[in-house]
């Protein structure tokens, strides 16, 4: 079984990368083989909305026909068991270079049929990790849930199934001192990463885990 994940943080050791990593351990707990793919590392950029991957007869047909550090990305995708995708949420949304990634790995396989339907080639696992520095109750008054909850149901339409993990309240400096950040308390922040990211962890390794069953 092989299982890939894609960080889509311009961060390698930090907090989405950290989860991505423990959901790998779990996967490779059940005998995965896995893989992480750092975004921020290849070159490409989001849909340019050519339709050559809904074209009647074309060759690209039910795929991006874009030629960049993507491709083969993709080919890996297709020959995967389980997928994860990791994002920070950066102005109220996932980074750019994970969103325009989403564009072209979704939107060819994404029919325009009634009902819309998906040519992946075969049912995989998938689960999207978001962390953002807000706590829980702010990230429900400004609305993130609806944005998951969107996410969630392209991946799930298209890869058969997919679930969400969320990690709030992160710590953002590892020397708050340095920045000016204010608003944050920085013990409280230091006291929760001490105490509840290992939770968060525990639960990325637990999913990576299930993604194998």
């Amino acid at each position: 079984m092989k299982v890939i994940a894609l960080n889509g943080s311009p961060r390698k050791e930090w907090n989405t990368a950290l989860l991505l990593k423990k959901a790998l351990e779990g996967a490779a707990s059940k005998g995965a083989e896995t893989e992480l793919i750092n975004l921020y590392d290849l070159n490409y950029k989001g849909c340019i909305s050519c339709f050559s991957c809904k074209e009647k007869g074309g060759k690209s047909y039910g795929r991006c026909a874009v030629k960049d550090d993507l491709k083969p990305v993709f080919m890996k995708i297709e020959l995967a068991d389980a997928v994860l995708f990791g994002s920070p949420i950066y102005l109220g949304s996932i980074t750019g270079e994970t969103q325009s990634f989403l564009e072209r790995l979704v939107f060819p396989y994404l029919t325009y049929t009634d009902p819309p339907a998906t040519l992946f080639p075969k049912k995989i696992g998938t689960a999207f990790i978001y962390t953002m520095g807000i706590p829980e109750n702010m990230m429900k008054e400004v609305g993130y849930e609806q944005h998951f909850a969107n996410t969630e149901r392209f991946l799930t339409r298209i890869f058969g199934s997919s679930e969400t993990l969320l990690s709030f309240d992160t710590y953002q400096f590892e020397d708050y001192s340095q920045y000016v950040a204010t608003r944050f308390n920085p013990k409280e922040k230091l006291k929760r990463r001490q105490e509840i990211f290992p939770k968060d962890c525990q639960k990325a390794f637990e999913l990576g885990m299930r993604l194998c069953i």
